[in-house]
């Protein structure tokens, strides 16, 4: 049973994606190199600066336009959505062929619709979840960059090409680094996004009861309220595993920022002035561009970024980078919702001590 028409999912995302900035092949080439060279670069300084080491060699970084950036993610959210789709084919109780294949593609659309938006905006990400490879030789993640996002940024922006590349490196390559280095992480990612899926109800009924609420929702943040698509839709016991999911999506997300801002001031002399206009440009956007930030959750992953990179400084001012890195133990050592948000919770739980106050909010250096 096919849940979305993937094809057309591809199709409608590159027929509505807006096209890049304008650059010569020459510009678009120098562009490649140095994202590939600079990624190399930032992962040397993440793992000096982490202490977070890994057994898998060095993967070149994957330069890619907006169309590649659809088809890739595409090819992620197949993975992902397997169990959930393997689940529904088993069932005895399906809807008649005719109403399958129109809902599929009208998920197609819609998947492809919400990526086109997505892939002007996205300047890179790890890619956890690739189509198995059947000699078993290529990497697990992959390292992706989206060339045109990245220079249209920086032109707007107006800063230093080759500091603003390397800072977003910083970034994309602390995920790089966190996921090839804490062995068991990926594999807890996963079971859990395969577990919140399984969770769904999937009889009629309750699915047109959730249809309901997304229109509700929708409705919600027209009007300006707090409405989100993915509250909507999702059952009780979704939630429980959501949670779980946020807070060690905004741990990594967290990091990150911190890791970028922490390396930043010693090998991106521009820094200080790229994180201001790019914290503007977060926040920025017309009222349909809040307003489906909103819808997606993306707003939610802003607040990832802040919420998690303060409990990253807040540990490593009390207990030091080797302190810092007990998280990535175990799935027990990661910290909670309510940990992320008194960071001195999961200092004494793990760490076994009380926090130590930070001197005058300043982001400590590692020890």
């Amino acid at each position: 049973m096919q849940v979305i028409d993937w094809d057309l999912a591809v199709a409608t995302g590159t027929r509505l994606v807006r096209p890049g900035p304008q650059v010569s092949r020459e510009e678009a080439r120098q562009a490649v190199a140095e994202l590939r060279r600079l990624s190399r670069e930032a992962e040397g300084h993440v793992r000096e600066f982490t202490r977070i080491a890994a057994d898998a060699a060095p993967q070149p970084a994957t330069i890619v336009d907006r169309s590649g950036w659809i088809k890739a993610n595409i090819e992620g959210f197949r993975v992902v959505l397997e169990p959930l789709t393997e689940r529904m084919a088993a069932r005895k109780d399906q809807a008649p062929a005719i109403v399958t294949a129109v809902g599929s593609r009208i998920t197609g659309v819609e998947v492809g619709a919400v990526l086109a938006f997505l892939a002007s905006r996205v300047l890179g990400q790890y890619e956890l979840f690739l189509p198995p490879d059947p000699s078993g030789q290529a990497p697990v993640g992959r390292l992706t960059l989206v060339a045109p996002n990245i220079v249209h940024a920086e032109r707007e922006l107006g800063v230093h090409s080759r500091d603003f590349r390397l800072w977003v490196c910083l970034h994309e390559e602390t995920h790089r680094v966190q996921f090839t280095g804490v062995p068991w992480l990926r594999e807890y990612v996963r079971s859990q996004m395969t577990e919140f899926l399984l969770a769904s109800d999937l009889d009629l009924p309750t699915l047109l009861d959730r249809l309901r609420s997304a229109a509700d929702a929708v409705a919600d943040v027209v009007r300006g309220g707090e409405g989100s698509l993915i509250d909507a839709i999702q059952t009780p016991e979704q939630k429980e595993i959501l949670d779980r999911l946020t807070a060690v999506m905004t741990l990594v997300e967290g990091h990150g920022d911190y890791v970028m801002d922490a390396v930043g001031p010693t090998v991106v002399p521009s820094v200080a002035d790229i994180r201001a206009k790019f914290h503007h440009r977060r926040e920025g956007g017309s009222r349909l561009d809040r307003t489906v930030r909103k819808l997606l959750g993306l707003d939610l992953k802003m607040k990832q970024y802040a919420e998690g990179s303060a409990f990253v400084r807040t540990v490593v001012a009390s207990a030091g980078m080797d302190g810092f890195n007990k998280v990535w133990t175990s799935p027990e050592t990661l910290p909670s919702q309510d940990e992320i948000a008194r960071p001195e919770r999961w200092i004494a739980r793990v760490l076994g001590s009380p926090a130590l106050p930070q001197a005058n909010g300043a982001a400590p250096e590692a020890e």
